[in-house]
């Protein structure tokens, strides 16, 4: 029954106006927030919290680096003597007052080990800062790619889903023809319940994914696509020099590091040795005289052995991760350069037979609706064609994952340009 009688063509138009005027709001609740491209992430790294963790820590070293700049703080003493005693010493009119100043001297290269020792604690603050960074750059680029492969997996569910119900469509046709049995509908109809199901999956991991990049690159709101691929996009060729890998240098910092510990544990054992100045005023004659004097420790029962042996000991320690840092960056080296080679080829081949089943998808349908083709090959053929287009996916996620490798090796970010 129509609301305006007689006037049907008038009501339609009514019904797309009040559409069309409610559009533009219901449009921008609807609009889907694209997430920046990978360069704008980038440009935000600094505000990441790994990488201002690692900001943090290599102020505080350069700090405590001007710190052990300092020379240490005299020492100031004010004494009075002979007071409140017997005889003519029983009140303070024969006292004698002194006023002295002591000074460490920090001699035998005590200060120079520890100014060094803290320079060199800056400077591999400074490299585990720079390899948050590249670190921190890695993942952003991990849960990028892995957001974006996702988004691409549900919207080839989709269309899997799509395919499916069509091909369930003709089927359905064929058995209210009689062309072909009932089961043949039923099977259609397991097909279509089944991609649904996949495609539910599908849309789970995409919006978990989103989430997940949202939750790492810091974005609000939470970005429901993503603009720039990442996927598609060939990862630079691999630096030809032999550059130290940022673990490398990282583990000769901390060598060292620890080498200039032991200088500084060492001269911990001589004595500490300090000189003072005073005046000493005499109440009685009123007479007043310098006083001079130097102080030192003697070495006899603590000769700072444990501290030297447990800095030995951890300069061996440094010994042994340079070389192993050295051995695993060789090879892992060799590894990310080689499955960056093989996953271009994997990406060729996996293009390359995406192309081939959808051809073969194309004229499966076209044979099923003349009836030359089974039910069965248009069900193989479109299970071919959705596994070579997830392949396609799976052999792009590789290379991404291979290039995030080598550019951490090079220390650099990916899809950067090599140093």
């Amino acid at each position: 029954m129509s609301l305006l009688p007689g006037r049907p063509l008038m009501a339609a138009a009514w019904a797309v106006a009040v559409l069309a005027s409610a559009s533009p709001p219901m449009a921008a609740a609807a609009a889907h927030v694209t997430a920046p491209s990978f360069e704008e992430l980038l440009a935000r790294l600094e505000a990441l919290p790994s990488v201002l963790e690692a900001e943090a820590l290599h102020d505080a070293a350069a700090a405590r680096a001007q710190q052990a700049r300092a020379a240490p703080n005299p020492a100031i003493a004010w004494e009075r003597e002979n007071v409140y005693g017997s005889g003519p010493y029983s009140g303070s009119g024969n006292a004698e007052s002194m006023l002295s100043i002591r000074q460490p001297l920090e001699l035998f290269g005590q200060r120079s080990a520890r100014i060094e020792a803290a320079g060199a604690e800056a400077g591999t603050a400074g490299l585990r800062r720079e390899q948050a960074r590249w670190q921190a750059a890695g993942r952003l680029a991990l849960v990028y790619a892995e957001a974006e492969a996702a988004a691409r997996r549900h919207q080839l569910a989709n269309e899997a889903l799509a395919s499916t119900e069509q091909d369930a469509r003709g089927i359905s046709a064929m058995v209210e023809q009689g062309r072909a049995p009932s089961v043949r509908g039923i099977q259609a109809r397991s097909e279509v319940e089944a991609a649904r199901a996949a495609l539910d999956e599908a849309t789970a991991g995409r919006d978990g994914a989103l989430a997940r990049l949202a939750a790492i690159a810091l974005l609000d709101p939470p970005p429901q696509a993503i603009g720039t691929s990442l996927l598609d996009r060939a990862p630079p060729a691999p630096a030809s020099g032999m550059v130290e890998p940022p673990a490398v240098q990282l583990a000769e910092a901390e060598l060292d590091s620890a080498s200039r510990r032991v200088t500084v544990e060492r001269r911990r054992a001589f004595p500490e040795v300090s000189a003072g100045i005073g005046m000493r005023r005499f109440r009685a004659t009123g007479d007043h005289a310098l006083t001079l004097g130097i102080e030192f420790t003697l070495p006899l029962f603590d000769r700072n052995d444990g501290g030297i042996q447990a800095a030995r000991a951890e300069q061996r320690a440094a010994e042994a991760r340079l070389v192993a840092e050295k051995q695993e960056a060789r090879a892992e080296r060799l590894a990310a350069t080689a499955a960056l080679a093989a996953s271009a080829s994997r990406t060729h081949a996996a293009d390359s037979a995406v192309a081939a089943a959808e051809e073969a998808y194309r004229l499966s349908r076209i044979g099923f609706e003349a009836g030359r083709i089974s039910q069965l090959e248009l069900r193989s053929s479109r299970a071919e064609l959705i596994t070579a287009r997830n392949a396609a996916v799976d052999a792009r996620m590789a290379r991404v994952r291979a290039e995030i490798d080598l550019a951490r090796l090079e220390g650099r970010a990916p899809f950067g340009v090599p140093r």
